[in-house]
């Protein structure tokens, strides 16, 4: 399975997702009155803000929720998009070109997990696509995966971008002594420098055959009892 092709940059940018269409990954956990709404998905930040009422008003509408649940969802997403817009126009540096992402969520019935490296630095990438393509590599046939595998792409590349934003504010500041990027990166990911090591760079990064069973993709198919024991035990963990 092959990832975004590698480019290079050292000079800072200007803040943004390192994708092809800078959307904001939104998260949502909203309860009132013993109803609890919880979703996932991406907003244009372009988009203007009377989009997030309507939106708010259509979702519950068709989930027939409460109508609180507007103002709170509503909320939700501003001040998501807000703090998204605070680092709009501040240099970025994307440092270490290679960085890793890592997937362990489950979706319905399927639970998904793989580790491989992403080139930060690629402006053209496409979690969609990656996510597609991996999907039919693997068979996955529920439809829900494939959009919960881009959604967690991009949330980690949105995390790993404002942490490139701190980076630029410390280079600013002091030059000298500074750890770096680098070693962010190192630390968030537990040893990136080892990772590295274990995968080949040429046009694209691709898994060598003789490292598929370090990083090999597993999905696995839960049946109705190991979800409920799942669900029960998130809900327990929630309260």
């Amino acid at each position: 399975m092959k990832l975004p092709a590698l480019s290079s940059s050292k000079a800072p940018v200007k803040f943004r997702i390192p994708t092809a269409d800078n959307l904001v990954p939104i998260r949502l956990d909203i309860e009132f009155d013993g109803q609890r709404y919880k979703d996932a998905f991406t907003w244009n930040p372009c988009d203007p803000d009377s989009e997030v009422v309507i939106f708010a008003k259509r979702t519950v509408k068709d989930l027939k929720l409460p109508p609180p649940f507007i103002t709170q969802i509503a909320q939700s997403i501003q001040s998501q998009l807000t703090e998204f817009r605070s680092y709009e126009g501040q240099d970025m540096y994307t440092g270490a070109k290679i960085v890793p992402i890592k997937l362990d969520l489950r979706v319905n019935h399927t639970l998904i997990r793989d580790r491989f490296l992403w080139d930060l630095n690629n402006f053209s990438s496409d979690p969609e696509d990656f996510a597609r393509t991996f999907c039919k590599d693997l068979k996955i046939e529920d439809p829900e995966v494939g959009p919960a595998i881009a959604f967690a792409i991009r949330e980690q590349l949105y995390e790993i971008a404002v942490e490139s934003v701190a980076s630029a504010k410390e280079n600013r500041l002091s030059k000298k002594g500074r750890r770096g990027f680098e070693h962010v990166l190192a630390s968030k990911a537990g040893g990136s420098t080892d990772v590295m090591k274990l995968f080949s760079f040429k046009s694209s990064v691709v898994r060598k055959r003789k490292e598929r069973d370090v990083f090999e993709p597993t999905v696995d198919i839960l049946s109705n009892d190991e979800v409920d024991a799942l669900e029960a035990r998130e809900e327990q963990n929630a309260r």
